[in-house]
């Protein structure tokens, strides 16, 4: 490349081709945190866009702020916490069941399998916000609320899009069995008719599942979730190189970690269906996408056009952030995360007793 601060004039040139540039990576990174208009998805019984208006109205510039000193100390925290309501939501509903501790009657949703990978951080994150959010508007914010929150700031912190969160759920009483959980989540080895099999039983359709798998374009995985591919012969639908690259990374039995999208591992984009086309999807789920004829296209049209791909994965998100929520009446509204009121030694049983109404005056 020539450079024009080479030329005869290239102090004036120079100093208008740096404005420019300038001027083009301000402009190219205020798009990282510009929010474009997206189609709404209508809220279900008992969730409002604006539930919170009247008894807590800081409470999403609570959240943001928190989550930006998060993401500035370690930006992974964001695949962390998309990541978790993901696992809540597919197994009974939207309901911080997930975050609740074992008890006598049964290992928690976290002693699953596949959610001893989820990052323990996370778990500390969403308690963090609720203790700030609780001192600042008392105890009206459910843990529920405050996950689907954090998966929402952490899509568009990450440089993906900002969109509005219908609220209003309510915190489930019970865990998951082990079972529940490990029929409701999808393995990574999964294929894509499997995968689009299990997820229209929670009315997702075809594009709702390329889309949500979209955000595997942040984070990290363990070699664990994919050596079936590496080890003892290679997947013939990985590329030979990034395969070779990975054995580097993951020799047998590694617990090492690699990122999810080779490309922009820390950027909410599309760059992951560039990796399906490129044949350097991680897992079985990711690669089998762009195999499989029903979803090839969309693939395809997600990697060409990023809006597109923004889009739909708001509309994809805000269906599964609705599904089988508590509300109302039901459910309870956690002094703590981890806890069910009931169960919370620092919790007076009479407040508990008094949660219902507490909600209904809020409806």
């Amino acid at each position: 490349m020539v450079s024009c601060l080479g030329d005869k004039d290239g102090n004036a040139n120079g100093l208008g081709f740096l404005f420019l540039l300038a001027l083009s990576l301000l402009f190219i990174s205020s798009q990282l945190y510009v929010s474009a208009t997206y189609s709404t998805v209508p809220a279900v019984k008992g969730l409002e866009y604006n539930f919170y208006h009247s008894s807590c109205p800081k409470l999403e510039t609570v959240v943001r702020k928190h989550l930006k000193k998060v993401f500035k100390e370690d930006v992974g925290q964001a695949a962390g916490l998309l990541r978790l309501h993901f696992h809540d939501c597919f197994v009974q509903g939207c309901d911080a069941s997930v975050l609740l501790d074992g008890s006598a009657s049964g290992p928690s949703e976290q002693d699953a399998p596949p959610n001893l990978s989820l990052r323990s951080k996370a778990f500390e994150i969403i308690d963090d916000l609720r203790k700030l959010v609780h001192d600042k508007c008392g105890r009206v914010v459910s843990c529920a609320d405050l996950t689907a929150l954090a998966a929402r700031d952490s899509v568009h912190l990450s440089g993906g899009p900002d969109y509005e969160v219908p609220l209003g759920r309510r915190d489930g009483l019970n865990f998951a069995t082990t079972e529940a959980t490990l029929q409701n989540l999808p393995a990574p080895s999964s294929n894509a008719d499997s995968l689009l099999t299990a997820l229209a039983t929670k009315n997702l359709d075809a594009t709702d599942v390329v889309a949500l798998s979209g955000g595997h374009t942040i984070g990290l995985s363990h070699c664990s979730s994919f050596s079936d591919r590496l080890y003892p012969s290679e997947d013939p639908t990985m590329d030979a190189e990034f395969a070779q690259d990975l054995k580097n990374i993951c020799p047998p039995n590694s617990n090492n970690t690699t990122p999810q999208d080779v490309i922009t591992p820390n950027l909410f984009d599309n760059s992951y269906y560039v990796d399906l086309i490129n044949r350097q999807g991680l897992f079985t789920s990711d690669q089998d996408l762009f195999t499989d004829t029903r979803t090839k296209e969309i693939v395809q049209d997600f990697a060409s056009d990023q809006e597109l791909f923004f889009e739909k994965f708001v509309l994809a998100m805000t269906k599964m952030g609705q599904l089988s929520v508590l509300a109302g009446s039901e459910g309870e509204i956690r002094a703590d995360c981890s806890l069910r009121n009931a169960d919370n030694p620092s919790f007076p049983a009479s407040v508990v007793v008094d949660s219902d109404v507490e909600s209904k005056s809020e409806l």
